[in-house]
């Protein structure tokens, strides 16, 4: 099991990483949102790295945010959803999360502002992007951004922030591409200026690309606990 001094020794390697790469980029590295991906990690190892510092956490599946926000205390971050939203979750999900990345759904948009709570602010959502066009990807088609944020910003329990996209290993020009569309969304929705998309292997080249929020999970938490979850946020 990862020791706290090592998730400690971690978050400052990775914010190192992450504040080179925006200076490279001539950007400043405040500019940067990072979110450790807690997917299948241990109670423990969250808190570790609360303590340490970190800031924005993001769950992919619902039992675990839930047992997290449990351990750790609901209000001591802010908490992501960054996995898919299944119909029966959204309700659990627009109660407790500030943020949902992973909107492609009218159906979940609609589902979402209906069962945000009252006393709750807006519900923040990035729209995803199935930037590369794979066949075992979620997301929308780039072409359909407009109207779908059209859509989405229609809903006053919902805040539209921005675009999030898991692009292809080898599609090198998808951040860039992924940036561009959000520049041309800002015309008609100002509010959404979140570019969510990097991870451990690849951040470096998404700061470079534009990206205002990285998505790391095993350079940061070590192995997760429970290592038959190994899709895509690793």
């Amino acid at each position: 099991m990862t020791t706290a001094s090592e998730i400690a020794d971690r978050l400052a390697a990775v914010r190192t990483r992450v504040a080179s790469a925006a200076v490279a980029a001539g950007r400043a590295a405040d500019a940067i949102t990072l979110l450790g991906a807690a997917k299948a990690q241990a109670d423990s190892a969250v808190r570790s790295a609360v303590e340490a510092g970190l800031a924005v956490i993001g769950e992919n599946y619902l039992d675990d945010g839930l047992r997290h926000q449990a351990a750790i205390g609901r209000d001591a971050v802010t908490w992501h959803f960054i996995g898919p939203v299944q119909s029966n979750k959204t309700r659990d999900i627009a109660a407790h999360f500030d943020c949902v990345q992973t909107l492609d759904r009218e159906k979940i948009a609609r589902r979402l502002n209906e069962q945000r709570p009252d006393h709750l602010r807006a519900l923040d959502v990035l729209v995803q992007v199935n930037i590369s066009a794979e066949a075992t990807k979620a997301g929308i088609a780039p072409d359909a951004i407009p109207e779908f944020c059209r859509v989405v910003a229609s809903f006053p329990q919902l805040r539209l922030r921005g675009l999030m996209a898991i692009p292809a290993p080898d599609d090198l020009g998808a951040a860039a591409r992924l940036n561009q569309h959000l520049a041309d969304l800002q015309g008609t929705h100002p509010e959404a200026n979140i570019l969510s998309v990097g991870m451990s292997s690849d951040l470096e080249s998404a700061i470079a690309a534009g990206s205002t929020l990285v998505r790391v999970g095993t350079d940061l938490f070590g192995p997760r606990a429970n290592p038959k979850h190994t899709k895509e946020f690793a």
